[in-house]
């Protein structure tokens, strides 16, 4: 069978969410298949980098037609169909076209899409209208109506595609995303524990968030609870160390920053490589993460994965992921998110379980290709 994925989205520099599920699944599944080839799209009319991918059923295929342009013919001509142009280039028919997240497309193909979550239906206010009229344009229900089959990366994603866009059960399946195995517990005499530290300029102790910095990971709910704990604990030596590039709307969370009388206690970090994260999760006495609403919620589990006490919301698909695991919040409350700092001294993490692997997700989706070849012939 000749799969075409689109890869588009790994042609950023600084690859964070979708980016990373995208690689990874990627990843695992070209190790565990020799079978069928992989046709891998991207689109750019500038020099671009993407990761090689060095499998002997892989190909890239690079397409350098202006984004905007293309954007726009495939949304209001439908043209020109992503298999065809592929067929065009290296006379290779596809049977199938994956698309790991959402994007401008057209094919002739059957194709499958991934969901990761439906934020932008249920919480609009925390978009730019940038984001908004992007995300009108592309048109999602449309695009997961039509798709042979739906990737819900969680039970809270597949319910949401049910109720909110009354997608037929049927054609959703349930496919959990992995967590890389380099995150784990290290041990204290790691000699990348102190150069990451020195890299980022980490204090001795600190609470730790890590994410995209945008209105609905509710960063500053986390830096007001954070200036409430430090007035009521001031014998108490701990820091917060935000870490994530700016997305959208996030002026307000600096300004709110350098409103806390607690300001020089209160580090951005930006945006930290994948080969630092797990140092850094290691380095915090606890791991925050108050979002309001989560498709699957890398960053807390990969905390959980790497033995540091993880405190995260009461909400969406994150009770579903890191079961009890977790200290729980409620996100709309500060006085909870204060309490919890409290209490990290006093939870104890569990030996845990790691069910959530790129291996099993790989092979749960190398399944669905075959079954559907299989229905197909």
């Amino acid at each position: 069978m000749n799969i075409a994925i689109d890869i588009r989205n790994l042609m950023e520099n600084e690859i964070t969410g979708v980016g990373e599920y995208t690689f990874n699944l990627l990843t695992a599944l070209f190790e565990l298949d020799k079978s069928n080839n992989y046709f891998l799209f991207y689109n750019s009319s500038k020099n671009v980098t993407v990761p090689p991918f060095n499998f002997e059923n892989v190909k890239l295929v690079k397409f350098s037609f202006p984004n905007k342009l293309l954007n726009l013919s495939l949304k209001v001509l439908k043209y020109p169909k992503l298999d065809k142009l592929i067929f065009r280039k290296l006379n290779v028919k596809i049977d199938l076209f994956f698309f790991p997240n959402l994007n401008f497309f057209a094919t002739d193909c059957s194709y499958f899409i991934t969901c990761h979550d439906l934020s932008f239906e249920i919480f609009p206010e925390f978009f730019s209208w940038k984001r908004k009229l992007w995300h009108k344009i592309i048109n999602p229900k449309k695009l997961f109506e039509k798709a042979k089959k739906i990737i819900a990366v969680s039970s809270n994603t597949k319910s949401d595609l049910e109720n909110i866009y009354k997608i037929n059960p049927e054609k959703i399946y349930e496919i959990y995303s992995g967590v890389s195995e380099q995150f784990q517990k290290l041990d204290l005499s790691d000699p990348g524990r102190d150069r990451v530290r020195k890299k980022y300029h980490l204090p001795s102790k600190f609470i730790l968030y890590l994410g995209t910095l945008e209105p609905r990971k509710n960063i500053e709910s986390l830096i007001e609870a954070f200036s409430l704990f430090k007035q009521k604990n001031q014998s108490k030596n701990i820091e917060l160390v935000i870490a994530g590039k700016p997305g959208w709307k996030y002026s307000s969370i600096f300004n709110s920053a350098k409103k806390s009388k607690h300001f020089k206690q209160i580090h951005f970090i930006n945006y930290v490589n994948n080969k630092d994260k797990v140092f850094l999760y290691n380095l915090a006495q606890c791991f925050v993460f108050p979002s309001y609403y989560e498709g699957f919620g890398f960053p807390p589990l990969e905390a959980i994965y790497c033995g540091t006490t993880t405190i995260a919301s009461h909400t969406s698909s994150l009770p579903e992921i890191l079961g009890n695991n977790a200290i729980y919040i409620d996100p709309y409350n500060i006085n909870d998110i204060v309490k919890s700092f409290e209490s990290i001294d006093t939870f104890s993490l569990k030996v845990v379980n790691r069910k959530f692997s790129w291996q099993t997700t790989a092979e749960k989706m190398l399944k669905i290709f075959i079954d559907t070849s299989i229905n197909c012939n």
